[in-house]
This record gives structure tokens, sequence and C-alpha cells, in this order.
């Protein structure tokens, strides 16, 4: 009877061991996978700030791109070509060319002009007011000079004179929609001072923009480096712990 008590003594000795030991692991289990989590947390966070903070740089650079676009069309390549930008006033060139549209007029002799062309011409020679519409037929004076006969899109009747060459400011080259209304706004003295301002805006615009980029890459790249340097330290931590339990379990196996 007391050799089967002993044997029942010895058993129990041996399980408890094994129990302590499984318990060992799954805390060492559970040590390890929690940096892992904080970690898979911080990279989550990251991204839901970076996406906002993407839609916002990807907006801006739109709208500076398009703004510089708006400058080369209206400003830029009328001075170079020695062209000139006109706004459409009225629905007479409708609805191709509405009001609030802009054309850019480049210089064109008579010969240089077909039927269809849309032209821009003064109503009196020398005279500031002008006018764009369509040539619709070709004709001449008694005296041989050569004269346009232009009528709006949107009219019924003929222009009720003829165009003379000297009349002639160009013909139409391109046409921007609704960009006219500016147009009319940054004209003469104002033009000379808001060109320089808006290129040295966009041009510090553009720096800013490059700049907060290059920082905020830093900054992420510092923080995943934290991370990465806190994630390892709390790795060693757990495995330090690990170990003194094993040898405590081994002390206890010895000791029984």
């Amino acid at each position: 009877m007391s050799a089967v008590t002993t044997d029942r003594s010895h058993a129990g000795t041996v399980e408890n061991p094994i129990d302590a030991t499984g318990g060992a692991m799954l805390d060492d289990m559970t040590d390890a996978a929690a940096p892992a989590s904080r970690a898979e947390g911080r990279r989550s966070d990251d991204e839901r700030t970076s996406v906002p903070r993407m839609i916002l740089t990807g907006f801006s650079w739109a709208i500076l791109a398009l703004v510089a676009l708006l400058a080369i069309v209206v400003v830029v390549v009328p001075f170079v070509t020695g062209s000139k930008p006109y706004t459409v006033l009225t629905g007479s060139m409708a609805p191709q060319y509405p009001p609030g549209t802009l054309v850019v007029v480049k210089p064109a002799g008579i010969d240089e002009i077909n039927l269809r062309d849309v032209i821009t011409y003064q109503l009196e020679s020398g005279r500031p007011e002008v006018v764009t519409h369509r040539v619709v037929a070709v004709g001449a004076a008694a005296d041989g000079e050569p004269l346009l006969i232009t009528r709006g899109d949107a009219n019924d009747a003929d222009d009720p004179d003829p165009v003379r060459e000297v009349q002639i400011v160009g013909k139409l080259w391109y046409s921007v929609p609704y960009i006219g209304w500016i147009n009319n706004v940054v004209t003469g003295e104002a033009r000379a001072w808001a060109i320089p301002i808006l290129v040295a805006g966009l041009f510090v615009y553009g720096l800013v923009a490059i700049a907060m980029g290059f920082r905020d890459r830093r900054r992420a790249k510092a923080a995943l480096a934290r991370g990465t340097r806190r994630d390892a330290g709390t790795e060693g931590d757990a495995d330090t712990e690990g170990d003194a339990g094993d040898a405590g379990d081994a002390v206890t196996r010895d000791d029984a």
C-alpha cells in the first residue's frame, strides 16, 4: 500500500513542472506578441495620419499647377508671342465663346485670314473699341481694297460695315472659358505689379510645400526608428523574464 502512495506522489511531482513550463511558454508568447501588436498599432496610426496629409498635399500641388498653367496661358504666352488677350463681354459669339471667355488674338494680315476665321477688329481705325466676330464673306471695295464681312455666331445678320485691313487687330489663336473676368480686373498698371507678386507667391509656396514634405518624411523615419528601438528593448526584457522563469522551474524540479 505504501509503495502505491509513493508512486502517486512522484507522478504528481512530474506533472506540476510540466504545467509550470506550459504557463511560462504562454507568458513568453504573450510578451513577444505585445511589442509586435504595439508596432502594428503605431503603423496604423501613421497610415491614418498620412492619408489626409497626402490628400492635402496632392490638392495643394494641383492648385499650384493650375494657377501656374493659367499664368502661362493668360500672361506669359501672349507676352512672348506679341498676342493680345481680350474678354468677350456680350453673347454675340455664344455658345462657343460666351461672355467671360478670354480670347487670345495673334497679329495677322488680311491675306492670312480665311473664311470662317474669328477675328478681332477695331470699330474705327485707331480707336480702342474692338469686336470679335467670325468672317462670313470676303469682298473688295471699288478700288480693289479687300474687305471682310463679319457676323456674330448668335446674330441673324451680318455686321453693318465691312472690315478693312487697317482695322484688323488679329486672328483668334486660342480661348479660355471664364478667365476673361479675371483678365478684366488685372489690367494696365495692376498687371504690372500683380504678375511679379503672383510669380513670387507661387515660387515661395512651392518651396514651402517641398520643405514640409521633407520635414514630414524625416519625422516619419525618426518615429519609426524610435518605435523599432523601443520594441527591441521590450523583447529583450521579455526574453530575460522567460529565462528567469525557466531557471526557477529547473531549481524546483531539482529540489523535488
